[in-house]
């Protein structure tokens, strides 16, 4: 039978209890499923008890987490998840570097910052290229990330206005079928968009922006024949571009401006026949010093949980498909 070993942890604050135990203990009750020990709380300190091995590991993540707590974060079900994979990966430091690296902090106080190392990366990528790729699933943050960095530079004056374009895929026959003018039709295309701006501006701060031109949000189809001097561009669902549209867009690039592209090239809505753009501009740009490409799996989503799940199903399936394929032929 398995020995098993008693560590008591001293707490001093016991506003750290409360946030490590989370509504309903849910916090608490991810720990010691991931960790399988169990941890209770005995005269306001924390009491660990298992396995030797997971306990000293159960000992270093709530230290780490006393850390994150003590610059303001709140410990979400998302960031004691992470916070585990870093320390079974021997990497226990950056848990709490993440939580010191802030991107931007709205009106409202609220702070933005990366919460993975494959968001940092790709952060600093932006701050040190003209132009940066976010390739990875859905839910990693590509887009809410990219504009918090397009409205950082536009209140910091490194750049006079902001435009946030994506392709209407569907912006053939089926869009007429739907109500108003061009603009309300292809609105919906651009919602995601809209949103990540009204939570990082506000709705006022938003509006005013746009009655002013500072801030466009425009179908992919408005950039043809313009050069984008002095801005943040961000093409958003860049899958969904053809290799036509791809090199209309990054040949609008002008001085004083910084480009983002983001997109997930296992979601292509593309019609049949028709190649993606951002697939193809991986190999044609690769090599070049001025543009950086990150790479986001699916241990950057920050969504659900089950988000996370999802995409590790659906590419442990596609892998199993491709085998078989190669089998087969």
């Amino acid at each position: 039978m398995e020995s098993k070993i008693q560590k008591k942890i001293e707490i001093k604050e016991q506003e750290f209890v409360k946030e490590l135990f989370g509504n309903f203990d849910k916090n608490i009750n991810l720990i010691q499923e991931k960790l399988n020990i169990d941890v209770v709380q005995r005269e306001g300190d924390i009491l660990l008890i298992g396995n030797e091995k997971k306990v000293l590991l159960g000992e270093k993540l709530i230290k780490e987490l006393m850390g994150v707590v003590k610059n303001n974060e709140n410990l979400t079900l998302q960031k004691i998840t992470y916070s585990i994979e870093l320390l079974l990966d021997g990497e226990e430091e950056k848990i709490q570097s993440l939580s010191e690296d802030i991107v931007f902090v709205t009106d409202t106080g609220k702070p933005i910052k990366p919460k993975t190392i494959g968001q940092k990366k790709y952060i600093d990528l932006i701050n040190s290229k003209d132009l940066t790729f976010g390739i990875g699933p859905a839910g990693t943050g590509k887009t809410y990330l990219a504009v918090a960095m397009a409205v950082k530079a536009f209140r910091n004056e490194e750049v006079n206005r902001i435009i946030l374009t994506r392709p209407a895929v569907e912006a053939g026959e089926s869009l007429g079928f739907l109500p108003g003018d061009l603009q309300e039709k292809v609105d919906p295309y651009l919602r995601p968009l809209y949103d990540a701006l009204f939570d990082i501006l506000g709705s006022d701060k938003f509006q005013k922006y746009m009655e002013r031109g500072m801030i466009e949000v425009a179908p992919l189809a408005y950039m043809r024949g313009r050069t984008l001097d002095n801005s943040f561009v961000i093409l958003d669902e860049a899958q969904n571009t053809t290799k036509e549209q791809m090199k209309m867009f990054l040949t609008r690039f002008g001085f004083g401006s910084k480009a983002i592209v983001t997109g997930d090239i296992t979601q292509v809505d593309l019609p049949k026949g028709k190649s993606s753009g951002l697939r193809h501009v991986e190999k044609v740009l690769k090599h070049v010093n001025e543009i950086g490409f990150a790479y986001l799996t699916g241990k950057d989503v920050v969504r659900h949980q089950l988000v996370q799940k999802i995409v590790k199903a659906y590419d442990e399936f596609e892998v199993k498909q491709l085998d078989k394929s190669k089998k087969t032929n």
